[in-house]
């Protein structure tokens, strides 16, 4: 029982952490789509995420461009570190170096195809039910699919009324969820779960 109980602990745990690792990326992604910084959303996203991001800001500097270093590095760090702590709390001791650093590598790439993956079901859905939809939320999503969105528009352009690019981004997006993600995990030789799938 006792065991069932560190386990189901361990589980809750390691969900958290990707939830938040799930934030963290997200808040990477919105600044590299240059989304809406004044969204709602998007301040809700700092807010919760800055307790950890700022200590990464104060070495790597503040963003520049598009790309958010100090997030990145974040949520690197927040998810090795818990790959570390959960292999001591089961006993098995440290993980090798190679595998931990392949693993958290794995871990961001499983969040960002994630987070694209439901922001295009989220924005497909968006597109039957209210295609001008003015909501906080709705632009949100739309402001960070469209970088995916615009490359494989112009060279799948709509057809009449029926836009094949989602078909296409869908695709990529599993296809590099199996080869590249799945790879990366079987080479750190960390189980799947930990690292978010």
């Amino acid at each position: 029982m006792g065991s069932q109980l560190g386990s189901a602990g361990l589980t809750l745990v390691n969900s958290l952490i990707n939830i938040y690792l799930f934030l963290l990326m997200l808040r990477f992604l919105l600044q590299a789509s240059r989304a809406d910084y004044y969204n709602p959303l998007s301040q809700t996203v700092v807010k919760i995420t800055q307790p950890v991001v700022g200590p990464f800001q104060s070495f790597l500097g503040p963003v520049a461009g598009r790309f958010d270093l100090a997030t990145l590095a974040a949520g690197f760090v927040l998810k090795v570190v818990s790959i570390i702590a959960i292999f001591m709390v089961i006993g098995i001791g440290m993980p090798p170096i190679a595998g931990l650093l392949i693993a958290g590598i794995a871990a961001l790439a499983n969040a960002i195809l994630k987070i694209y993956f439901f922001a295009m079901i989220v924005m497909i859905i968006l597109s039957w039910v209210a295609p001008n939809a003015s909501h906080p939320a709705a632009l949100l999503v739309m402001q960070l699919v469209e970088p995916i969105m615009a490359p494989v528009r112009r060279v799948i352009p709509p057809l009449g009324m029926i836009d094949l690019s989602p078909i296409v981004v869908f695709i990529a997006i599993n296809l590099i969820d199996g080869l590249v993600v799945g790879s990366l995990i079987r080479a750190a030789g960390i189980s799947g779960a930990l690292v978010g799938l």
